[in-house]
């Protein structure tokens, strides 16, 4: 229908026409995007900017993904065992996690074995030096029994130093060889001279020429020996 004069005019008169028909009152949107005030654009009603629209909806799905993966990791429980290491995650699978613990248990393993081959070297190095010792001080010890046979550390200072060097080397497992009338032992006995003897069965050292020694399980040196044999 053709108007004349203001279209404000126009559209309220056709809203009050529409109303009457309907018997409801008119509803008036204003669906200008530029405001005719302030010449500025504006955006419906409860509305957002249709880039920000689609920011807000891309975040919000991101956050619920985020937050369903999140649930999803919290979910899955890991075996102590496969936890071989804190980088290995999840959902990185089970056969990385084994090689990994494999790896780890082979290096506990070398590093294992080589501590105890470093304790058990130092430990020969030890008793190694401690034998070498021993062995240097034999002679000395043959000297202070000989001096000792003589008399000659019967009383007197010499005789309490002589006491004192023994205990002192006693310390260090070193344990004389010099026991008489017990079964003979190569092992231990040098056998310098048999006898025949009397009321024996087996051979039995009779003498000990010269102590022998030994510092553990180890013999230092053998003793010299005279052997009572059976007639």
């Amino acid at each position: 229908m053709p108007h004349h004069g203001n279209e404000e005019e126009h559209n309220t008169s056709a809203g009050q026409q529409n109303t009457q028909g309907n018997g409801q009152e008119p509803v008036i949107r204003d669906n200008r995007k530029v405001d005719p005030v302030t010449g500025q654009a504006r955006h419906p009603e409860g509305g957002q900017p249709s880039g920000a629209g689609s920011q807000a909806g891309a975040a919000d799905s991101d956050g619920d993904a985020l937050a369903q993966a999140e649930e999803i990791l919290n979910g899955v429980d890991v075996p102590a065992e496969e936890s071989v290491a804190q980088g290995v995650k999840a959902g990185s699978g089970n056969a990385e996690a084994a090689e990994l613990r494999n790896d780890l248990l082979r290096l506990q393993a070398e590093y294992v074995n080589y501590r105890k081959r470093v304790e058990r070297d130092r430990a020969v190095a030890g008793e190694m030096a401690v034998i070498g010792v021993l062995n240097s001080l034999l002679p000395v010890l043959d000297d202070v029994d000989a001096a000792r046979q003589h008399g000659d550390l019967a009383d007197g200072p010499f005789a309490a130093i002589a006491t004192k060097l023994e205990n002192a080397l006693k310390t260090y497992g070193l344990v004389r060889i010099d026991e008489t009338g017990v079964e003979f032992d190569p092992t231990i006995h040098e056998a310098l001279i048999q006898q025949p003897g009397e009321d024996i069965e087996v051979d039995t050292v009779s003498q000990v020429l010269r102590s022998g020694y030994k510092s553990g399980d180890r013999v230092l040196r053998a003793a010299q020996v005279i052997v009572a044999v059976p007639a």
